[in-house]
């Protein structure tokens, strides 16, 4: 059964004034807004709160033996950072992309909001939005409530994201997409219902996720510079797009371990935080399991916007391997950036590695362990390219232009010019001209706004063209013909290998990221070709 739009606004009480305000709840916040927190976590030595060094080295070592690559690690026990690095070139300054973490950030908002009494998680989403509203409004989308898209149980029986990301409004967009179940009635991982709960927090109040959060969780943590990318009509994205340093994860965690509680405040109501952690709907097993159901960390049950673990912990996670892992009968935080392609191998990791390094009490300090973990987390590095150093073919096209035949990507034509440190590649369209420089066996940082870089794995809130990303480049000669270059956008979990085989007066430039890679498929830029 459906209703007309008209119909269901009068139904619903909403008029023409209720559509421009359908409600306004009193303001019965009385925490602060403002205030910063003592800045970085304290930190301890791993025995002293009751973990083994030995533990956390085999952790790091069985990580170098594996297919994971991580970016960064942090371990925090009794509330002190206990063991945290950074694999070259990322580093503990630079922000990362959370991809879908930043879904346990937009359910901490839905959070504050309710505690401050601007919405319920009983609300029905329609009467947010009455201008959005199709013309035909179903009982299921006239059903819809904030918990069943804080619990990602829409009822859609198809993901909505990637067709949603393509128009200009979101919310719209989102209404329009059919609701085939019930409302609550089953699980079915959603980021754009995510979306939505942002929306429905700016609309309710009048800041961005982004804003909302600075003075009642980004300021009081000391968590600075954290961004946010934004749909066409400024909502922040929600259930994907933020970027913050590692420590602020571990800050976060932390803050939920304590059940909301930072410092000597109370920043989170303990019963909001208990009710966001705690089993909500089960997901679906998969048809053909490769593993029990019990040691399945992707069916342990899902909160809002947390997932349950094994081992009655819970976490945030995102895609290629960004977790915020929560333990609280063991007191500890565990907070991971990375590239992976098998989520569940890395937190078997954890398990079998950190798990049963943590004892109740302190342990007598094993110094040498210690040094060595010491010096291991120091020298963590994702190895730049090896290889030759030069070639006969550099000296004959050090500096020229290519002319590039028409392609798709815009780009008229290209350079390759060696120093004697490493050499800088080139690429230009009608309007600009983007270079990018690479070390030679070493990376060298720089900031490009070349198009198609960084790689993405979701359209929707991709930055403006020309805004910059940062990178580190390595280069090196494959053979006499081709040069290789190795680009890492470390505020991202992604990379790029960019070839450039010579022949003659002629080049061939080719590009690969490290999502088409890692999922055996072609990349979307294609080839260039071009001559001097």
């Amino acid at each position: 059964m459906t209703i007309t739009r008209r119909v269901f606004l009068k139904q619903a009480g909403i008029g023409a004034i209720g559509a421009g305000l359908l409600w306004v709840a009193p303001s019965c916040s009385t925490r602060p807004n403002g205030g910063a927190g003592l800045g970085t976590l304290p930190r301890s030595h791993p025995e002293a709160e009751g973990v083994s060094s030995a533990g956390i080295l085999a952790f790091l070592e069985a990580v170098s033996r594996s297919t994971h690559e991580l970016h960064s690690f942090m371990l925090v026990r009794h509330g002190r950072v206990i063991a945290e690095g950074w694999w070259s070139p990322y580093g503990a300054q630079f922000n990362h992309t959370l991809y879908s973490l930043s879904k346990s950030f937009t359910s901490t908002a839905v959070g504050f909001a309710v505690s401050e009494g601007k919405l319920h998680v009983q609300d029905r989403v329609v009467t947010f939005f009455p201008a959005e509203l199709p013309d035909q409004v179903s009982d299921h989308l006239a059903a819809l409530r904030v918990k069943d898209l804080l619990t990602m149980s829409v009822g859609n029986a198809k993901e909505p994201t990637q067709s949603m990301v393509k128009e200009a409004d979101w919310v719209k967009a989102f209404l329009a997409w059919p609701i085939e179940n019930p409302p609550g009635s089953q699980f079915l991982y959603n980021s754009a219902a995510t979306y939505m709960l942002s929306a429905i927090v700016q609309h309710v109040t009048g800041q961005r996720v982004l804003d909302y959060l600075q003075p009642r969780l980004f300021g009081p943590l000391s968590i600075h510079g954290p961004t946010w990318e934004t749909c066409p009509r400024g909502i922040n994205t929600g259930g994907w797009g933020l970027s913050v340093q590692t420590e602020s994860l571990a800050k976060v965690g932390q803050l939920y371990l304590r059940k909301g509680a930072w410092e000597d405040r109370q920043l989170l109501p303990v019963n909001w935080v208990e009710e966001a952690t705690t089993f909500k709907i089960q997901q679906p097993a998969p048809a053909k399991p490769t593993r029990p159901n019990a040691q399945n960390d992707w069916l342990q049950g899902y909160c809002y916007q947390f997932w349950r673990c094994q081992h009655n912990a819970f976490r945030g996670d995102g895609a290629f391997g960004q977790f915020m892992v929560v333990m609280p009968e063991q007191d500890a935080v565990v907070a991971i950036t990375g590239e992976s392609r098998d989520l569940q191998g890395e937190l078997d990791l954890v398990w079998a590695h950190l798990l049963p390094a943590m004892q109740p009490d302190a342990l007598p300090r094993d110094r040498q362990a210690e040094a060595r973990l010491d010096q291991r987390l120091a020298s963590l590095a994702l190895p730049p390219l090896q290889g030759l150093a030069s070639s006969p073919m550099a000296g004959s096209i050090s500096g020229k232009e290519f002319t590039l035949e028409d392609n798709l990507s815009g780009f008229k034509s290209a350079s390759l010019t060696f120093e004697s440190d490493g050499a800088r590649f080139s690429l230009s369209d009608a309007t600009s001209r983007y270079s990018i420089p690479c070390g030679l066996g070493r990376w060298q940082r720089s900031e490009t706004a070349m198009p198609g870089m960084p790689p993405r794995l979701i359209s929707g809130g991709a930055p403006p063209k020309g805004t910059p990303a940062r990178v580190a480049a390595s280069g090196r000669w494959a053979d006499p013909n081709t040069w290789e270059m190795l680009l890492r956008y470390y505020e991202t979990p992604h990379h790029d290998k960019v070839t450039c085989q010579f022949e003659g007066a002629t080049v061939r430039i080719s590009f690969l990221s490290s999502i088409a890679e890692m999922h055996g498929v072609k990349d979307g830029r294609p080839p260039l070709e071009g001559k001097i």
